[in-house]
């Protein structure tokens, strides 16, 4: 399926290209620094750091039903990357939502704006019924990104992703299609996403 992109304003959305690879790569390896602490690792060891493969490798999961990978862009240029990922069908019908954007770039609405319009995409031309972001404790700037949209918490996973070099807590979070019959852009627009939707209880709350 052919997914046509998504705007608002000067931010946007689109399929991965082979030929994104390339800048890609230059936008993270100018913000290692940056990104490090919240990228995913593997237990086995360093893994290779060849974009032109990985984005092979997301577009065989996009032909395979499994991921949707997008670009994001502020004013036609590239800012970062968003994975809807673990797409399951059936009685399930959800997916989850990982991100990263480039340092350059911070503080411009990118990314929730990019969270919406992917989490509407996928509501509707993809069919899907729950979307789910997982975020360290940590995470200040990506614990704003749910806040702001008004994503439901739903809980703590301890040593949920190996991230860093080492298994890390995460907050889970999510919305479902009946929540946002609107769309969450739409919601988040009119002023009239919910404003403690992604509070988290005391009980659950982690040094930061």
């Amino acid at each position: 399926m052919e997914l046509s992109p998504r705007e608002h304003g000067p931010i946007s959305i689109r399929l991965v290209r082979s030929r994104d690879a390339r800048g890609l790569q230059q936008e993270l390896l100018s913000n290692r620094e940056w990104l490090r602490p919240w990228e995913a690792t593997s237990p086995d060891g360093p893994t290779s750091f060849d974009m032109r493969l990985g984005v092979r490798r997301l577009l065989q999961q996009y032909r395979d039903g499994a991921g949707v990978p997008l670009v994001m862009e502020y004013e036609g240029e590239i800012a970062g990357q968003l994975n809807v990922w673990g797409i399951a069908r059936g009685s399930l019908s959800s997916a989850t939502i990982g991100y990263w954007v480039s340092r350059r770039f911070a503080g411009r609405d990118i990314t929730p704006t990019s969270v919406a319009l992917a989490t509407d995409l996928s509501f509707g031309e993809l069919g899907l019924h729950r979307m789910e972001i997982c975020i360290r404790p940590e995470n200040r700037a990506s614990l704003r990104v749910v806040e702001k949209l008004g994503f439901r918490y739903e809980g703590l996973r301890r040593r949920f992703i190996h991230i860093d070099g080492d298994w890390r807590d995460h907050y889970a979070f999510a919305l479902v299609r009946e929540e946002v019959p609107e769309g969450v852009l739409r919601r988040w627009v009119n002023g009239a996403a919910p404003q403690d939707a992604a509070a988290i209880p005391p009980s659950d709350r982690l040094p930061a």
